[in-house]
C-alpha cells in the first residue's frame, strides 16, 4: 500500500468518529454547544457548514453497483434551506436525493442540521458508481442549497467495511450464480447392448 493510501485510510478512520458523533446528537438541541471538532477537512460558506463529507463505494473491489455521498450539513441561519443537489466528477451517473421522510426535498432546517447517510437518515445515491475515482483517493463533491449555492468539499473515498458498513450502499450487488453441473442421462435398459456382448452373441 503507498503512503498517500496509508494516509488516506488512517484518516477516514478517524472520521467516522465524528460520523457516529453526529449521527446521535447533530438534531439535539445541544448540538451547537458540544464543541464537537471533526477530524477531518470541513467547509463553511454564509450559513451552511458542512463536515464528515464521504463517498462510500461497494464493499467488494470491483464490484459494480451504486455508492453513496454521506454527510453533515449545518444551516446557522435563520431561514432554512433545502439541498436542492450533490454533484461531483467522475460519477457514472447522477446523484440521486431522498428525505428521510416522505417524498418531498432534503431540508436543512434554520439553526438545526441533517445528516445524509445512514438508517433513517436523508440518502443521496450514485446511481451508476465511480467510473475514476479509487478507495484512498479524495473526490471532490458540490452540495448545492436553496439559497447559499454551491458549497465544495473534498470527501475521502472509502468501501462500505466495518465502520463505513451501516452508512455504505444499500444496494449491494448478489454474487454471480454459480453454473448448473451437468447431470448425466440414464440410457433406458434394453436400448443397448455393450459391444463386446454383440459380439460374442455373433459367434455363437
Amino acid at each position: 500500500m503507498s503512503r498517500s493510501l496509508r494516509r488516506g485510510a488512517l484518516a477516514a478512520t478517524a472520521i467516522v468518529i465524528s460520523i457516529a458523533s453526529l449521527s446521535a446528537c447533530g438534531a439535539g438541541n445541544d448540538a451547537q454547544t458540544l464543541g464537537i471538532r471533526p477530524d477531518n477537512a470541513a467547509v463553511t460558506v454564509e450559513d451552511v457548514q458542512i463536515q464528515n463529507a464521504l463517498v462510500i463505494t461497494q464493499p467488494d473491489p470491483g464490484a459494480v453497483g451504486p455508492a453513496v455521498v454521506s454527510a453533515t450539513v449545518f444551516n446557522n441561519g435563520l431561514t432554512r434551506q433545502t439541498l436542492d443537489s450533490i454533484t461531483l466528477p467522475g460519477a457514472a451517473g447522477p446523484v440521486k436525493l431522498k428525505a428521510a421522510e416522505g417524498d418531498g426535498p432534503v431540508v436543512v432546517p434554520a439553526g438545526g442540521s441533517v445528516v445524509i447517510g445512514g438508517k433513517g437518515n436523508a440518502s443521496a445515491t450514485i446511481e451508476g458508481g465511480l467510473r475514476e475515482a479509487k478507495n484512498g483517493d479524495s473526490q471532490k463533491l458540490v452540495f448545492k442549497l436553496s439559497k447559499t449555492g454551491d458549497v465544495g468539499i473534498a470527501a475521502f473515498v472509502v468501501p462500505a467495511h466495518s465502520y463505513f458498513k451501516d452508512f455504505g450502499p444499500s444496494e449491494v450487488p448478489a454474487p454471480p450464480a454459480t453454473a448448473p453441473t451437468a447431470t448425466a442421462t440414464t440410457t433406458p435398459s434394453g436400448t443397448a447392448t455393450p459391444s463386446g456382448e454383440a459380439t460374442h452373441a455373433a459367434g455363437h
